[in-house]
């Protein structure tokens, strides 16, 4: 039995047909908006290359731009079919196409219900890229001599600034590393000498922060240095005191950040993904209705339109077995008992033979 079928007049085969075909253009559209999302992505994450660890990040926006590409090609093919069905002698050249046109966009839909999952489970590669690329960028703040690595501070002073943010997962980050270039330590300072002796890799760590960490909305200037030692600064207690720094982690803002755009790219391919899925489903019931009023041979009568020609649990069984028996065609059958045909051939009696022997006449 027939899933969902639907009888179709003449009038109602047309009005369809009309349909589908602005739909399929409105869906070209669709393929632009997620190839621009995808662009959008891409350009937002290679902006901040600089603080990423490599990794398959890139996976996400690759997928909608390629998306995009073939929905533009899909519907515009899509657009002419559906454009040449509401003519039936038309819809002769397209009706070879029509099944594998159906089951090609079938797999493309599901490549953008994919890609809408995707922007939702992509924040774990996205966190620990973060997390490495900013390590390793507040690593090098310092080296602002070495090739390579000289543009890292202005980056990390501008991420810090334009996200309100400080250090990797917070500004005692800062604490662990060395962040001043040894060029402007004074070396004659026994204070500084007195550092860089106190650790162990003789570096020179500070409870101090650089300056793009201040907060500029703050009444009162900017602690950046000694953050933990009450007695340098008056009336100032680090642990009850709210300091003037940014707080939150620059890993954790650019998290924020970046998930809320591809949760707002994840519900527009969602949106796109359903509208698809609607223009499939009315390409298919004109499919049908179109073949069937081929098989009656009234072009001016009604005709049946269907999802399926049969259930769901026949469907499945009759295209599991087509591909059970796919390359068996050409396979001699070995089941066990059968007897290879070209075993125990009686032999014919070649050697016996009552062939009568003439007389040769002799010779005169």
């Amino acid at each position: 039995m027939a899933v969902l079928k639907v009888k179709f007049t003449k009038t109602k085969r047309d009005k369809l047909a009309q349909i589908l075909w602005i739909l399929n253009w409105v869906s070209v559209v669709s393929g632009i908006i997620l190839f621009s999302l995808g662009l959008f992505l891409k350009i937002e994450i290679k902006k901040r290359n600089e603080v990423m660890a490599k990794g398959d990040i890139n996976s996400v926006p690759n997928m909608l731009i390629s998306v995009g590409v073939i929905a533009c090609i899909i519907n515009f093919l899509g657009g002419k079919i559906c454009y040449d069905c509401s003519d039936a002698n038309k819809f002769s050249r397209w009706k070879l196409v029509m099944l594998p046109y159906i089951v090609c966009t079938f797999c493309f839909t599901f490549c953008i219900l994919v890609g809408a999952l995707m922007c939702y489970t992509m924040r774990n590669e996205l966190e620990e890229s973060l997390y490495l690329g900013l390590r390793d960028a507040i690593k090098f703040y310092k080296d602002t001599d070495i090739p390579g690595r000289c543009f890292l501070k202005k980056t990390v002073d501008l991420l810090q600034i334009g996200f309100r943010c400080c250090g990797n997962n917070g500004f005692r980050d800062w604490f662990e590393i060395q962040w001043v270039s040894p060029r402007y330590l004074n070396m004659a300072s026994k204070e500084v000498l007195d550092r860089l002796k106190s650790n162990v890799d003789g570096k020179f760590l500070v409870d101090g922060v650089p300056f793009s960490c201040c907060n500029p909305s703050s009444p009162r200037p900017c602690i950046q240095y000694q953050l933990t030692n009450n007695s340098a600064h008056y009336n100032y207690d680090f642990l009850t005191e709210e300091l003037n720094i940014w707080m939150k982690g620059c890993r954790e803002a650019l998290l924020d950040y970046y998930t809320g755009i591809m949760r707002s790219i994840g519900i527009a391919a969602l949106l796109i993904w359903l509208f698809e899925l609607s223009v499939l489903i009315g390409v298919r019931y004109l499919q049908t209705a179109m073949k069937n009023v081929l098989l009656l041979g009234d072009l001016e009568g009604e005709s049946d339109g269907w999802l399926l020609e049969n259930s769901f649990v026949e469907t499945a069984k009759y295209n599991i077995n087509i591909i059970k028996n796919l390359g068996k065609a050409n396979q001699i059958s070995t089941v066990s008992g059968m007897n290879d045909p070209n075993i125990n051939v009686q032999n014919t009696d070649c050697d016996k033979t009552n062939i009568t022997t003439k007389s040769i006449p002799t010779a005169r």
